[in-house]
């Protein structure tokens, strides 16, 4: 082979591999064109209350996190009222400590976040709720002497 045809062969080569790159961005260009045929209005705009994706993320963290303190309190409350006036319920709750509501807080964490952490939660409290019923009534009474004491905190 003499120059002229090595060079022409790599002129080919270089071609078709030009070819090629064209053709691959063409195909991703018309899937990006379809990807965006699917979505409601204006590709640049930003579904959400904001332009600004930063306060979009703001605001739906704090209506996530909004509504799950108030499940969260309607779960407490309709535990708790099911034995107890609703006054004396909403004193029970009142009267948390603040150590008690980072420890519930941490460990509901723990729980959530991995499966070991769930397996050792969920192990703990099968353990404390059999530990609870071998000793019933001692426990109950226990249960019902620190809820008092919460109430009388909450009504304070």
């Amino acid at each position: 082979m003499g120059k002229t045809t090595v060079g022409k062969a790599m002129g080919d080569i270089s071609a078709k591999g030009h070819d090629v790159a064209h053709a691959a961005k063409d195909v991703a260009h018309a899937a990006s064109d379809k990807a965006k045929a699917m979505l409601p209005g204006k590709p640049s705009e930003l579904h959400g209350p904001s332009p600004n994706p930063h306060t979009n993320l703001l605001i739906a963290d704090v209506a996530l996190r909004g509504s799950a303190m108030l499940a969260r309190r309607a779960v407490e409350h309709g535990l708790l009222g099911s034995k107890y006036a609703p006054r004396k319920a909403k004193a029970i709750l009142r009267g948390r400590t603040f150590g008690e509501t980072l420890f519930h807080t941490a460990i509901a964490r723990v729980a959530t976040r991995s499966v070991p952490g769930a397996i050792l939660v969920g192990g703990g409290l099968l353990a404390k709720t059999l530990y609870d019923r071998s000793k019933s009534h001692a426990a109950r009474v226990e249960g019902e002497e620190d809820l008092h004491k919460m109430a009388e905190k909450g009504e304070e």
